[in-house]
């Protein structure tokens, strides 16, 4: 069993000595999770246990404890190494979409370019028809001109424009990367939501020395009225579980809650800013810049364009057949070269609506959270009554060294000498 990678980071945030509600408080885990996560990474580094009188726990790593986990498992050697390969190859993978939609511009291109000079090379007889096809020739180029990205080089005033768009707005990504980005987005921004759910609210049991009520919570919490009962506070159930909290009754009947496992620290430290809910982030079309989107779009149209050009060209199919070649080779992948220039458009098109319809739900969440603050802010005297009640539970401990009795670090026999000397 691999020690927890949520555990290992709280362990060295908190710098290094911590109790189990330290660890559960800053990564968001249940006491349980967090109890048994420190036992087998103490287990596995060599960590030391520190007991204070009253009996609490207090876990002390070195420093140097992922070098020996390193050490110690082939395991977590072969992620880390995996892990940078994997970053390789997704990196190739992104760019890939960029290169192959270049790639079939190109393709397309030239295929015309062959087909079009090789009709007017073919049919002379007739000056009309020589007008004609002659006439597709100059005018291809020029639609291609003006859908190319080029076009604002050979245009002043556009090429200016362009300049004062690209100063206003830089992307950290670069074109291949902004390729893929305008196709499927950066991620999900809150796929690290319940993480941050639960850290949030074991913050705001830290601030309130760990005693709360349940209207403290509600802001952190989702479906409040309907997968639980408001009136009853039922929606605290998975907080009190995850956290091993205790419910007390107030004199008046209302509820208090208090986490004892979470009031015991190995050190006091500066409380982190609490934000008042929980805050879903919208969702966003792309990182790349304005430019890279358009270049990415006009892009996109170009190969489609061109991709339609060269299907009315090789309709018949006879074209192909009497060129021969890559003519011949780009009629037999057509169906795939269209296919990822309707795909290309169409991807985020689809995805721009689907995200829209994603942020209005988003908003909505927001709004009820936010909403639920305004209970605190009101202060009614019922609310009041139920805060005051509740710190006579807030007790929070700190176990220093001078708290502790035994220690795993050296000999007991050292530790009673040291004591009986101390007392002298």
């Amino acid at each position: 069993m691999t020690p927890n990678p949520s555990i290992m980071k709280a362990v060295e945030t908190l710098g290094y000595r911590v109790t189990v509600g330290d660890v559960a408080t800053q990564a968001g885990l249940n006491i349980a999770e967090a109890n048994q996560g420190l036992l087998v990474l103490a287990s596995d580094v060599g960590g030391h246990l520190q007991v204070a009188e009253s009996g609490d726990i207090v876990y002390l790593f070195p420093k140097d404890f992922r070098t020996i986990l390193k050490n110690k498992y082939f395991q977590l050697q072969l992620q880390e190494t995996w892990q940078k390969v994997w970053n390789i190859v997704f990196y190739l993978i992104r760019i890939s979409f960029g290169i192959i939609l270049i790639a079939s511009i190109v393709l397309i291109s030239i295929a015309i370019v062959i087909i079009i000079t090789s009709l007017n090379n073919s049919d002379n007889d007739s000056r009309g028809d020589s007008d004609f096809k002659g006439g597709n020739f100059f005018v291809i180029p020029d639609i291609w001109w003006y859908l190319s990205p080029d076009y604002y080089s050979g245009n002043p005033s556009r090429r200016h424009q362009n300049n004062n768009q690209s100063n206003q707005q830089k992307s950290e990504l670069n074109f291949l990367e902004a390729v893929f980005s305008f196709l499927f987005g950066d991620g999900n921004p809150n796929a690290d939501l319940e993480e941050r759910r639960w850290q949030e609210i074991a913050a705001v049991i830290n601030k309130n020395r760990g005693a709360i009520i349940a209207e403290q919570i509600a802001p952190y919490l989702d479906d409040i009225g309907e997968t639980y009962q408001q009136e009853y506070e039922d929606y605290m159930l998975p907080v009190l579980v995850k956290f091993n909290g205790k419910p007390q009754v107030s004199p008046d009947g209302e509820l208090v809650y208090y986490f004892p496992e979470l009031q015991v620290k190995a050190a006091q430290k500066r409380q982190q800013k609490v934000a008042p809910f929980l805050q879903e982030l919208p969702w966003k079309f792309s990182k790349a810049s304005s430019g890279q989107l358009i270049l990415s779009g006009g892009l996109g149209c170009v190969n489609l364009i061109g991709a339609l050009i060269l299907g009315a060209f090789l309709l018949d199919g006879t074209i192909a057949s009497e060129i021969g070649g890559l003519v011949g080779f780009v009629q037999g992948i057509y169906w795939l070269l269209l296919a990822y220039g309707i795909g290309f458009l169409a991807i985020p098109l689809v995805r721009y609506f689907w995200i829209q319809h994603r942020n209005r739900k988003i908003s909505q969440r927001n709004r009820m959270r936010m909403a639920r603050t305004a209970i605190l802010e009101n202060q009614a005297p019922k609310l009041q009554k139920k805060l005051s009640y509740a710190k006579q539970f807030a007790n929070q401990q700190y176990i220093t060294e001078q708290d502790v009795t035994y220690s795993t670090e050296t000999d007991l026999l050292e530790q009673e000498v040291k004591k009986l000397t101390d007392t002298q």
